[in-house]
């Protein structure tokens, strides 16, 4: 049965208010998205226009370093997709609560499933069709907005943060308390682990190429263990 209207505001109310906790640790990785691109040298309102291009701050953040530190656009391309493969097994847990959608939701929902919005809506993943489609895009697009103003906001604000601050520190916490959020399977956990392992076995190699084979290593894994839940 189709939620009411009135129902439906409630979703997108729960969407747009539990979105902002898990906003405010990025707000430093706006700023740090800041400090990247005035160091670039790249002219800040192109660096922020990668924000609605691209809307996923490590592969942003990715992109735009690579292109300041005179890496090839095929070069810095490649990397922030590999950076944002991880999307990749989110669309497989989600894809099942997106059939029987809307084709204007199919189309429009994945350009929004972000880290949070992902953690989130797997909460959310028993509602009726309508309730979850109307808090999915309320916290999709809390977050994309918050995100665009703060990224603006970082491209001013950025540069006057004392180095000693160390702001570059929330981007790691943010994505640990994603992660600890999201393992609630014995596979996923399987994954982090040996993904965080390669990670680390690889650290040593250059361009931190050993993070790019790291997540490789888990969107392969990820996808390979996910399809062998289905069948079973």
């Amino acid at each position: 049965m189709m939620p009411r209207m009135t129902d439906q505001s409630v979703y997108v109310r729960r969407g747009a208010l539990e979105s902002v906790p898990l906003f405010i640790p990025a707000i430093p990785f706006a700023l740090v998205f800041g400090v990247v691109v005035g160091e670039s040298g790249i002219a800040p309102w192109l660096g922020w226009s990668s924000s609605p291009l691209i809307f996923g701050g490590a592969a942003q953040i990715t992109l735009i370093s690579l292109l300041g530190e005179g890496a090839s656009v095929a070069s810095a391309v490649t990397a922030a997709l590999i950076v944002g493969a991880r999307h990749l097994l989110y669309s497989v847990s989600i894809a099942p609560r997106f059939q029987g959608q809307p084709a204007w939701f199919r189309w429009i929902g994945p350009y929004v499933l972000i880290d949070q919005v992902f953690a989130l809506s797997m909460l959310r993943k028993d509602e009726e069709p309508a309730a979850f489609r109307a808090y999915f895009l309320a916290a999709g697009f809390t977050f994309w907005s918050l995100w665009m103003l703060c990224t603006a906001a970082g491209l001013f604000l950025g540069p006057l943060v004392p180095g000693g601050w160390n702001i570059a520190f929330a981007a790691p916490v943010l994505f640990t308390a994603l992660l600890v959020t999201a393992v609630d399977r014995p596979e996923k956990l399987i994954v982090a682990l040996v993904s965080a392992g390669c990670t680390v076995f690889l650290s040593d190699l250059p361009n931190r190429s050993g993070l790019l084979l790291g997540a490789m290593l888990g969107v392969l894994l990820g996808l390979l263990l996910e399809s062998r839940r289905q069948r079973s």
